[in-house]
């Protein structure tokens, strides 16, 4: 074939099929093997671009037609899987859906190719993989959804038409618990406590600084000076809603006082409301949403073995290098089981590790988990739903059909897929079988907020740490009392004989200095006194007689000495009569 024609026929192709550049003439020559286009160069000059392609085209179809294309594959349910059917492998999936219709349209039949190890394949992990067989020319295509990697295009060429864009998702146990955190703490963020904390354990000495520095500056002799404790606990009480005793003169210690109340009152109202709308309405969120996450706590997780997690992993140049050294570690598992549920159960269940899959894998894994698990319960979603997929994807990366390095295959499969791609029936294809309602979202919506005892471990550590400050001041009570019978710690006022002398002059003076009752005291005094009276009247009426002194009634008694006394007959005044002297 004249070089002229050539060129002329690969700028055709290329800029028709958007076909990446071919290294030499001599390559793609190879490539589209004998093609013989009639005339000489002057007929090929003379054809234009579309007539250009159409021979190509015309002559790659005819060649294809009635061939048996060699097609290799992985097992990665539900793209692409390998199934025997009465001793015939069989490959099944979406990669097959579609190579199905490219087999229809250019009038061809395949057989399956299964390499040694389930893998993609890499420079460093290149024996038994898909890479490797179609680097050795094994194979005319890949039908698999084979992320783009930047190492194996070394080996391979990849379809310029992207099936799809794929993510890779974490699935884990469902937490008991939002990430936001429970209880007393959720409505404010660390930071906030511990500024709060902070604004405890200053205001309140700071408030007793500046009294100290005004009583100095201003010489105020009607204000007083509140002790330290006094000012602490003020702070603390105005926290707790109560009041306090402590009532300043100055308008600056008023100020200061005011301006802690105002912050306390807005300080509670947003925790009441936060808490309010946490107990409520408050969305589940989980521990661990992406790299960086499983990076900060050093959680194990789970990937397939030769997978583009692995390769995005270990290979250098690529976006989770920085994974190596949980590799190292023993913090990544690379599984080589070919069922998604035995993973599930084994590794993310029992042993509570993550489980990096692709999004339709995962879709798929958990649709049928919840399937299965509705017939125990009809209910309860937390039977139903165990596991929570992560929000943020864990890597993306392309995907698309990969030919060896000389085909020329692509030139008919890549406009036809594009079709297929545009036209919205790949997307289909990966969700078909799937609900259109999200699978166990991580929020259960359908599940009501109920108070748990986590929700309330707060409150028992707070009664628990009270308790115990109480039980270690009431020991240390008892150990200074202790201290003070056995004359080893003296207080200023003497030894105990000085303090019982000193407490019995107390005594006298309080005993001499009767308080006034209560007033249940008083009526039910006043009614045993009148029954007293009444029977005293009886036995002896000689000795008393009802007299009207300024227009109130007395009984005039006449004690064992002669001299008459007046008892008043009005309740409250014989109650207070009575407790005057018969005390």
């Amino acid at each position: 074939m004249n070089s002229s024609g050539i060129e002329v026929l690969f700028e055709n192709i290329c800029f028709n099929f958007t076909c990446d550049s071919v290294a030499s003439i001599d390559e793609f020559s190879a490539g589209i093997g004998n093609i013989s286009i009639a005339g000489e160069q002057n007929k090929t000059n003379d054809l234009t671009s579309s007539e250009v392609k159409e021979s190509v085209l015309a002559q790659l179809r005819s060649e294809i037609n009635g061939k048996t294309l060699r097609v290799v594959t992985l097992n990665d349910k539900p793209l692409s899987f390998v199934e025997t059917i009465n001793g015939t492998q069989v490959g099944t999936g979406v990669s097959f859906d579609l190579l199905e219709f490219l087999t229809e349209k250019f009038n061809f039949t395949y057989e399956l190719v299964v390499p040694q190890k389930n893998i993609v394949g890499s420079t460093k992990d290149f024996e038994g993989s898909l890479i490797e067989i179609l680097a050795k020319q094994k194979a005319d295509l890949a039908a698999a959804f084979l992320p783009i990697l930047t190492d194996a295009q070394e080996h391979a060429y990849y379809s310029k038409t992207t099936l799809d864009e794929g993510e890779w998702i974490m699935i884990m146990t469902r937490p008991a618990e939002s990430a936001t955190g429970s209880g007393l703490w959720a409505p404010f963020d660390l930071n906030v406590w511990i500024l709060i904390l902070l604004s405890l354990i200053c205001v309140g000495p700071i408030i007793y600084l500046l009294i100290i520095i005004r009583m100095k500056f201003t010489r105020d002799k009607d204000q007083k000076i509140y002790p330290l404790p006094h000012c602490v606990w003020f702070v603390y009480g105005a926290l707790m809603k109560q009041g306090s005793t402590l009532s300043p003169v100055g308008d600056s210690t008023r100020l200061l006082f005011a301006t802690w109340w105002i912050f306390i009152t807005i300080l509670t109202s947003f925790y009441t409301a936060n808490l309010t709308a946490f107990l409520t309405l408050s969305k589940f969120t989980l521990p661990i949403n992406n790299v960086g996450d499983i990076l900060k706590k050093q959680k194990n997780f789970v990937a397939n073995r030769g997978g583009a997690v692995e390769y995005a992993i270990k290979n250098d140049g690529e976006d989770l290098t920085q994974l190596s050294r949980m590799v190292e570690k023993n913090l990544v598992q690379f599984s080589e089981s070919l069922n998604d549920t035995d993973i599930l159960l084994k590794d993310v269940e029992k042993k509570n590790y993550l489980y990096v899959r692709d999004r339709p894998a995962i879709n798929h894994l958990i649709y049928t988990d919840y399937v299965y698990r509705k017939t125990i319960s009809l209910t309860d979603e937390k039977i139903q739903c165990p596991f929570a997929v992560a929000k943020t994807p864990f890597m993306k990366r392309k995907r698309a059909f990969a030919y060896p390095k000389n085909s020329t295959l692509h030139i008919l499969f890549d406009p036809v897929l594009l079709h297929l791609v545009e036209s919205g029936i790949v997307k289909y294809k990966l969700w078909q079988g799937l609900p259109n309602a999200e699978i166990c979202p991580s929020n259960l919506v359908s599940t009501e907020r109920q108070l748990r005892n986590g929700d309330l471990m707060m409150t028992y550590y707070i009664m628990i740490a009270g308790f115990c400050t109480s039980t270690v001041v009431f020991v240390s009570e008892l150990f200074f009392r202790f201290l003070n019978t056995r004359g080893i710690c003296m207080p200023r006022n003497g030894g105990p004989k000085e303090r019982k002398l000193h407490s019995q002059r107390e005594n006298v003076k309080v005993d001499s200095i009767t308080p006034p009752p209560p007033y249940t005291t008083l009526f039910r005094r006043s009614q045993n006194i009148l029954g007293e009276q009444k029977e005293f009247a009886s036995r002896d009426e000689n000795t008393m007689h009802r007299q009207n002194i300024n227009g109130r009634e007395y009984f005039v008694v006449k004690g064992s000495d002669g001299v008459s006394r007046l008892i008043p007959l009005r309740v409250p005044s014989a109650a207070l009569f009575q407790y005057s002297y018969t005390k």
